[in-house]
């Protein structure tokens, strides 16, 4: 794990939507504090334009409708950011509205010039699914919109010899999904949840698995696929009982 190590997120122009991207950077540090050997720095915002973003090793992009195409110069920190480990989280903030939503097409905008390998959606043995908890979804303020990642290199199917596929080595650059992951991990100043998620007990177990997912996505950005081999162990003892 680097020496330091900060969640940072895009600055979108929007004061509501940049705000509460932060929020969600702090409660996200919090859970990692608490939860893993990650001792996050305090999270900072990054304008495009100006900072430099190789400092970082994961960008929360929350998209917006009205915020302003980047340069030239600043796409190609971006692209060169993605080509040289660094990791983007692409957020719609709008998962429940699918097609139809305006937050899509401002992301098909922002992306056309950014070089974004071939995508598909999370599958169900990737490394982002046991990275640090055993996930069968990722869900945030929404729960319902998949995850578009980068395709494996393997496209082969499981069988009982291999139960996990051989995934790319290296880290998927790009995650492109809209579930408003930053409403769901965000905190107030004593450590609060900011925005309510759900209802009752059903909706706290939603933000539980939303910081759960946040654990997962950071430890893979830290730490690779190395997962990938140790996840065989425990299958081959479970077969080794039968």
């Amino acid at each position: 794990v680097p020496d330091e190590f900060a969640l940072a997120h895009i600055i979108t122009g929007d004061r509501d939507v940049d705000n509460l991207a932060h929020a969600g950077m702090i409660g996200l540090s919090d859970t990692l504090f608490q939860r893993t050997s990650i001792e996050p720095s305090s999270p900072v915002g990054v304008d495009l334009e100006r900072d430099e973003i190789s400092l970082y090793s994961l960008l929360y992009w929350p998209i917006t409708t009205k915020q302003p195409r980047p340069s030239v110069e600043a796409y190609a920190k971006l692209n060169t950011f993605l080509t040289s480990g660094g990791v983007i989280l692409f957020d719609t903030r709008d998962a429940g509205q699918g097609r139809t939503s305006t937050n899509n097409a401002a992301l098909r905008e922002l992306l056309s010039p950014l070089d974004i390998p071939p995508l598909e959606i999370v599958p169900d043995d990737h490394v982002l699914t046991r990275a640090f908890y055993l996930l069968q979804s990722f869900p945030g303020r929404f729960s319902n919109g998949p995850i578009w990642i980068e395709t494996s290199t393997t496209k082969s199917g499981q069988s009982d010899e291999q139960p996990f596929r051989d995934l790319n080595d290296g880290v998927t650059p790009v995650l492109i999904g809209g579930n408003d992951w930053a409403a769901a991990w965000a905190v107030d100043d004593l450590g609060r949840p900011l925005v309510p998620i759900g209802r009752g007990f059903a909706g706290e177990q939603q933000r539980e698995m939303a910081r759960r997912f946040g654990v997962n996505l950071v430890m893979h950005v830290l730490m690779g696929n190395y997962k990938s081999d140790q996840v065989h162990v425990p299958a081959l003892l479970e077969r080794l009982g039968q």
